[in-house]
């Protein structure tokens, strides 16, 4: 006689190889969704990048006497302490304008809405397009020097295009919601009864932000000034337009030395560069605090 085959045997024959090929896509899904972003990364990235930095040593052949002349460069040590030094500025400058905006967004409610499209305004349009706009305020005869003039304020227009205040002005305009972003986002975390807990021991609402609240926000202001320092140090296109020529940046030097064709140098440039955004990378995850902020020191 044959075997009757019972309906909860197939059944249960049926469910453990769907168990097991659920389990084998699990493991392999993840792979999947990764690999077209790691074919693109890899392909339109990390190989030109690897390109440019063989290209620092191998052009016309291996040596290190590029980087070994970087030390006793005189217009390279100008030109990279400027880049520094008016990334600092731009840092420090939106930190201070960024800090209230972040305040008042995290503790919105009605007018949340409204600001964060304030904050977000600028994204809709080209870093181009903003440049061109305060060319046109600061320009000789731009919106500024006119008005000033239409005041009775100056006698003549004065030069405020092409000049480091300038530079740092339209730098710190476009740079100001990548720190505002991570400001608030860190300040919404803050849990508001220890605010409350702070007033009702007899803290002013001053001492309650210096002891509580700016404390427990330093992760989010670290890493709105890294991501705001960093950007700052490769931007090229606003100092270009907006800047003079006695304030020229790493970026600007490369551009001039690719146009050139010194290859080897401009790769050499590009290459200390990216080396000091990794470095400032490395040190800020030192800091405490801020690997936790970027998901590094979990």
């Amino acid at each position: 006689m044959h075997k009757a085959i019972t309906p909860s045997s197939n059944g249960a024959g049926a469910r453990a190889p769907r168990r097991r090929s659920g389990r084998a896509l699990s493991q392999i899904s993840p792979l999947l969704l990764v690999g077209p972003l790691l074919v693109y990364m890899t392909v339109f990235y990390a190989v030109p990048v690897v390109s440019m930095l063989l290209r620092s040593f191998n052009d016309p052949s291996w040596s290190l006497d590029r980087y070994a002349a970087l030390p006793g460069d005189a217009v390279f040590l100008k030109i990279f302490w400027n880049t520094l030094s008016t990334s600092f500025v731009v840092t420090f400058a939106t930190l201070l304008l960024a800090y209230p905006v972040a305040l008042a967004l995290s503790r919105a409610r009605s007018t949340a809405p409204l600001i964060m499209i304030v904050v977000l305004l600028p994204f809709w349009t080209s870093v181009l397009v903003r440049t061109y706009a305060w060319m046109v305020l600061l320009g000789r005869h731009g919106l500024i020097n006119e008005a000033l003039l239409a005041l009775g304020l100056l006698e003549r227009p004065i030069q405020l295009l092409n000049t480091t205040i300038a530079t740092e002005i339209a730098m710190t305009h476009i740079l100001l919601p990548y720190m505002i972003l991570p400001i608030a986002n860190r300040l919404r975390q803050i849990d508001p009864s220890l605010a409350r807990a702070a007033s009702g021991l007899g803290a002013t609402p001053f001492a309650t932000f210096l002891q509580v609240i700016f404390p427990l926000s330093i992760p989010g202001v670290a890493a709105g000034v890294l991501l705001v320092f960093v950007l700052a140090l490769g931007f090229y296109i606003t100092p270009a337009m907006v800047g003079g020529s006695r304030d020229i940046t790493l970026s600007m030097l490369i551009a001039q030395e690719v146009e050139l064709l010194k290859w080897g140098y401009a790769a050499t440039l590009s290459a200390i560069l990216l080396v000091t955004g990794f470095a400032l990378i490395a040190l800020a995850q030192l800091l405490p605090g801020v690997g936790n902020t970027f998901g590094v020191n979990k």
